[in-house]
């Protein structure tokens, strides 16, 4: 087996797979020498080593080489070397989503575990946010596509993004890096390794990066004073050992810290609606950006009164056991624990109106803690490679949230209310006729809404909620997956998975100061607006979840369990050293939970605010997939080309999709998704040059359904643009492409250069499809020019993100409480939203600009 060097010589073949391939896949191999044929290219997509031309699944894998070239620090810049895979991050970066052919979980809420699993060195990874961070020496990604959950657990419906990285060497080394580039970035790391005795080698990374702000922010009136936004400053420490005891065993530890203090996120508007008017009003002008009262969203002139500070610790601790039984049976055990916590604050209107904020002072935060134990028994003999295991996994989440208003909130209510209903000049009174007690208020709707007689309560700058989720859960799955050769050209392949899955949830919910007093006084009123239910009066904010009197002093207790048999089928022919073709079948499972928001449905009486729903749970989402696919290996084992086409069909697909103030959480009865995966790679005659990119075609679509279908039916009219229609995120086509050149150039130099690009044809970014939140087709390019000493000892490289400065979306939402976008009757296309009636503020989370700079390499 190659690279035992960077080993013990007389430790065992299984053991030192383990290491080099089990701890860092083909890691100390693309260390020590760059691939140069497609045999070089080894995967543990099936927790061993194999070529990845022998594995019947699909996988985009991408060297260390790949993952520097094109810029990659963490999974979110992935995206660009991988085709079907999208990832975006909106009100702060722990809430960060992945998809894999169209389909991902929005990650703003931590009650709904994501359908992308991410597993870094073997340790599963609960929520997409938990996972994106400095990565630190990466060996190898892989991306698995399509239900993984035989081998990699729940939660992994739609894919597995499978993180390994660089494993402490017993040759000492010494590597260091510095980087400068344009908004103020900085960024420096060093890594050390090698032994400390004959059996024990260690390795330490640590980084440190920073940069200014994308967006530039107008605070208005404050308190905020901060005028830049998407901001970063990350540090992390990460040390390894690597302990070999005897020829039959390897242990490998691992601790890291990781650490943010940064501000994100702002968002600028896309389309400005009636409300913008009042909001400028109501702040002298500063209050919104945007034409026509300011520039394009592009400008990255955004406006915010509060802060958006996030604070996010993330540590962990896993250790991981290979022991030989005998020659033919080795015991694998991975235990972690891992602890990740974010405070964030957030402008919740994003304007610079003091309407609704969250303090980052703790209130509003999530912390998870993790506890994994996993053991595996694998073996093989001339016909069979075997694997059983089991996994127990203990998870502890707490979440606070809060909602507070400001100063201009009584203000904008009222404001939107006399105008909602023909009366602007009664702004300043209209909300105290509606919460004023009766009698006192009947000559309100005869007086042109003059001030009452006795006033109503009014919300005080401060008043809100504060609302306490904390959830345990525990997993326990049994596992196998065995490889049958039943000739040197058929090979059959089973796995099963049985997991069993319980959360429990305790909810504290209160209302802060005056709030729900307003409307808990508007519920008696029985002139105004006749016909109309409170929840559609002053534009929807006067009985929201937000400021319902029935969720104060709210305790409750909820659980959920369930289980499920998932498993995986394949069988691959090989018809020569250069060609196999393989078909498969799928289920994979992700588990149900609680959505952990404000949740609650419409009263049976007209004119009252909603009621809260004690039943917050959504069920378990499957998904059942068929593959077709070959892998073929051309041109002296120089070219690599594999092509699959797959069907997908999930039940119960999880949506989570953000209502205009809050989330709700719903399950759609079934979600379909179609298409043809394509990667390649090319190792060309040309010395120190390689090509490698991939393509994938989807059709995502949603199925019919009803009101009826659903969990809560009046969230159906919300979700109406559904049935039928082509799922959010999901472009029909993305393609990638990487070019790299590497080799001497004389006089002990080398030179290089390397240019990776994606192109992705238009996709809406609204959960709910409403139009103008569509993405148009667009293309990203990065790029590095490098030249350095010919045993790399140096390295100088100059280069460059989103090279042409491409202006994108990642996410378009609704502006808070800031217009209707749907219609309460149904619509002559059969939904409930008409373009014409659509009164809705849009603002967007936008995609990176473009940045540059310089990077100088030292090793030693």
């Amino acid at each position: 087996m190659r690279l035992t060097h960077r080993l013990r010589t007389t430790v065992s073949a299984a053991v030192v797979g383990a290491v080099a391939f089990g701890f860092a896949g083909v890691a100390a191999a693309q260390d020590q020498d760059t691939p140069s044929t497609v045999d070089d290219i080894i995967v543990t997509a099936q927790k061993r080593e194999q070529s990845l031309q022998d594995v019947p699944i699909v996988v985009t894998t991408l060297s260390q080489q790949a993952l520097d070239n094109a810029g990659v620090r963490d999974i979110k810049d992935l995206q660009i070397l991988t085709p079907g895979l999208i990832v975006t991050s909106t009100t702060n970066e722990s809430v960060t989503t992945a998809r894999i052919r169209g389909v991902g979980t929005v990650a703003d809420n931590p009650g709904i575990e994501s359908s992308v699993g991410v597993v870094i060195d073997g340790v599963y990874r609960s929520r997409n946010g938990v996972g994106f961070g400095d990565l630190g020496e990466m060996q190898r990604i892989e991306v698995l596509k399509g239900p993984q959950g035989t081998l990699f657990g729940k939660n992994t419906s739609a894919g597995v993004i499978n993180v390994i990285t660089e494993a402490p060497s017993f040759n000492f080394g010494v590597n260091g890096e510095a980087t400068v580039g344009n908004y103020g970035a900085y960024g420096l790391s060093a890594s050390v390794t090698g032994p400390l005795s004959d059996t024990l080698a260690l390795r330490l990374y640590g980084a440190k990066r920073v940069r200014d702000g994308f967006y530039n922010v107008n605070t208005g009136s404050g308190p905020r004073t901060l005028t830049e936004d998407q901001n970063q400053d990350f540090g992390t420490i990460r040390g390894q050992l690597l302990w070999l005891p005897s020829d039959a065993t390897s242990v490998r530890i691992i601790g890291d810290f990781s650490s943010r203090n940064e501000d994100c996120c702002v968002a600028t508007p896309v389309v400005l609606g009636p409300t913008a008017a009042i909001i400028d009003a109501l702040t002298a002008g500063n209050g919104i950006a945007g034409p026509p009262y300011g520039a394009q969203p592009f400008s990255r002139d955004a406006r915010a009164n509060a802060s958006t500070a996030q604070r996010i610790k993330d540590r962990g601790l896993s250790m991981e056991i290979n022991h030989d039984l005998n020659d033919s049976v080795t015991l694998t055990s991975i235990t972690a624990a891992r602890s990740w916590e974010t405070v964030n604050g957030g402008d919740v209107d994003f304007t610079a109106a003091d309407l609704f904020y969250r303090l980052p002072d703790g209130n509003f935060s999530f912390a998870l803690d993790q506890f994994s134990q996993e053991l595996r028994f694998a073996g093989s003999t001339d016909r069979l490679d075997w694997l059983v295991g089991g996994l127990y996994s203990q998870e502890d989440l707490a979440r606070n949230d809060s909602f507070l208003f400001g100063t201009a909130w009584n203000g904008y209510l009222s404001t939107l209310g006399a105008s909602q209903i023909g009366a602007p000049g009664a702004a300043s009174t209209f909300l105290r006729c509606i919460t004023a007690p009766f009698p006192a208020n009947v000559g309100c709707a005869t007086t042109g809404f003059g001030a009452p007689a006795v006033a109503g309560p009014l919300y005080a700058p401060g008043d809100g909620y504060l609302d306490k989720y904390r959830q345990d859960s525990s997993s326990f799955a049994i596992f196998t997956n065995n490889s049958f050769r039943l000739t040197e050209q058929l090979e059959l392949t089973l796995g099963l998975r049985y997991t069993r899955e319980e959360k429990n949830l305790d909810t504290m919910q209160d209302n802060i100061g005056n709030n729900g007093l307003p409307c808990a006084a508007a519920r008696l009123n029985p002139v105004l607006a006749p016909g109309q239910p409170l929840n559609a009066l002053l534009g929807g904010g006067l009985c929201i979840n937000q400021t319902n009197p029935d969720f104060d002093g709210r305790n409750y207790s909820q659980t959920f369990e369930d289980d499920d048999i998932s498993g995986r089928f394949s069988a691959q022919y090989r018809f020569s050293p250069s060609l196999m073709v393989y078909a498969s079948a799928a289920r994979g499972f992700k588990s149900g939970g609680f959505n952990l928001e404000r949740s609650s449905a419409p009263r049976a009486a007209n004119n009252t605010s909603p009621i809260p729903v004690d039943d917050t749970s959504f069920a378990s989402e499957t998904v059942d997939s068929y593959e077709l696919g070959f892998k073929s290996t051309l041109f002296d084992r120089s070219l690599l080309f594999n092509v699959t086409a797959y069907q997908q069909n999930f039940q119960d697909f999880q949506l989570n999709t953000f209502a205009g103030i809050s989330f709700i959480v719903e399950s759609i009865p079934e979600l379909d998704t179609r298409g043809v995966d394509m990667d390649f790679l090319w190792f060309t005659p040309i010395e120190g040059l390689s090509i490698q990119g991939g393509a994938t075609y989807t059709d995502s679509t949603y199925g019919e359904f009803t009101a009826a279908d659903l969990q809560v039916p009046s969230r159906f009219p919300a979700l109406s643009l559904l049935p039928g229609n082509t799922v959010s995120f999901a472009p029909e086509f993305t393609s990638t492409m990487g070019i790299t050149f590497d080799r001497s150039i004389g006089n002990g130099l080398r030179g290089g250069f390397s240019l990776s690009g994606k192109y992705t044809t238009e996709y809406n970014t609204g959960s709910d499809l409403i139009p103008v939140k569509m993405q148009d087709a667009f293309s990203l390019f990065n790029g590095r020019v490098s030249i350095g000493s010919e045993d790399e000892r140096w390295t100088f490289e100059v280069w460059g993100q989103n090279l042409t400065d491409e202006e994108y979306y990642q996410v378009v939402f609704s502006g808070p409480l800031q217009g209707t976008s749907f219609s309460s009757t149904l619509q002559s296309n059969g939904s409930y939203y008409n373009p014409a009636t659509d009164t809705t503020t849009y603002n967007a989370f936008l995609g990176q600009p473009r940045t540059f700079g310089a990077t100088l390499r030292v090793k030693y």
